[in-house]
């Protein structure tokens, strides 16, 4: 933009030359001063407008996320508070311009919001699982990461499912058999259950809970073709909520905003430990992980502004909100 702007003027400042030059050589020494007025003028506007136009390009008004779907309600609630807040960015700080805010947040996963990053079609991807090693070296050096909360994978049915009458723990081994497809039916799991089909609810495989699932549990075994996926964390907890022979791995999030008003959700504890915040953040419950943003880029002023309000009481008071665990304190 600041190319074809300085290529705007220069053109004009040419033809302004060019003009001037076939003046009449009658011309009278007023209109001549009158002239030279002129392009003075017209050559202090055009150097204003190129402070303006550098000053604009220097700063970044506009920021942009993309990627995971449990990252994404805190991300575009803070957005929204901090764009009302604010409005403009010298209301965030005196010496940023008067420039709108602009903070756009757009869901699609955890696969996602890495590639959007790498690609630098976003500034910050959304990730809801720990960075690969070749995922880091593919951002670089300026490389950055910023956890904002701490989640884990409840294994969870319908609230109303006979089995929560029976058991409360379940082991790993149970779990990896019922998600592959060895066990399908609930009177396998124990004896006294009807013979009703397992309908297994799963995420999107962009999703990060698929891979964090897939490497605390599954191992080398797939999840089963017949899952359902589901396109988000809601999504997920809703279809588990809506089948008394599903099951499915909610995030304790989606799993405590599913029975705010009401338990609709039942997650057993895993080999004996049970998602808690205390089990989450000791980790002692292993099918967790870590939900945050990263880049590859430096870090601009107006980036910062608004990563510092993402850590701050506020950004605190939404991760709470949305039922996750703060990785911040304040």
């Amino acid at each position: 933009m600041r190319k074809k702007f300085l290529g705007i003027m220069l053109c004009a400042s040419l033809a302004m030359g060019l003009l001037s030059g076939c003046s009449s050589p009658q011309q009278s020494e007023t209109e001549a001063a009158e002239t030279t007025a002129a392009e003075a003028e017209a050559e202090s506007e055009t150097s204003e407008a190129e402070e303006t136009e550098a000053e604009s390009d220097e700063f970044q008004s506009s920021i942009m996320f993309c990627g995971s779907t449990s990252l994404y309600p805190i991300i575009s609630s803070l957005a929204s508070s901090f764009t009302e807040e604010y409005v403009t960015w010298n209301n965030v700080n005196p010496d940023f311009p008067g420039e709108n805010i602009s903070v756009y947040v757009a869901p699609g996963g955890s696969g996602v919001g890495v590639s959007a990053a790498i690609d630098k079609t976003a500034d910050f991807g959304m990730v809801a699982r720990a960075m690969k090693d070749s995922e880091v070296e593919a951002l670089g050096a300026d490389y950055s990461e910023y956890i904002v909360a701490r989640d884990a994978l409840t294994v969870s049915v319908n609230a109303e499912n006979p089995i929560c009458a029976i058991m409360d723990d379940m082991p790993t081994e149970t779990i990896r058999q019922i998600f592959a497809g060895e066990i399908t039916t609930w009177n396998e799991v124990d004896p006294s259950l009807p013979e009703e089909t397992i309908n297994i609810y799963i995420r999107d495989l962009s999703g990060g809970a698929y891979e964090v699932f897939q490497t605390a549990v599954m191992g080398d075994s797939e999840v089963a073709a017949s899952a359902t996926q589901s396109a988000s964390m809601t999504e997920l907890a809703t279809n588990i909520a809506n089948d008394p022979w599903g099951i499915g791995y909610a995030g304790f999030g989606a799993y405590n905003a599913a029975n705010a008003d009401g338990q609709v959700l039942y997650a057993f504890k895993v080999d004996g430990v049970e998602a808690t915040e205390e089990n989450i953040l000791s980790g002692e419950y292993t099918i967790q992980r870590p939900v945050m943003f990263v880049t590859g880029d430096p870090v601009s002023e107006s980036e910062q502004a608004f990563i510092d309000y993402v850590f701050s009481e506020t950004g605190y008071e939404v991760v709470e909100a949305n039922g996750y665990i703060p990785a911040f304190t304040i």
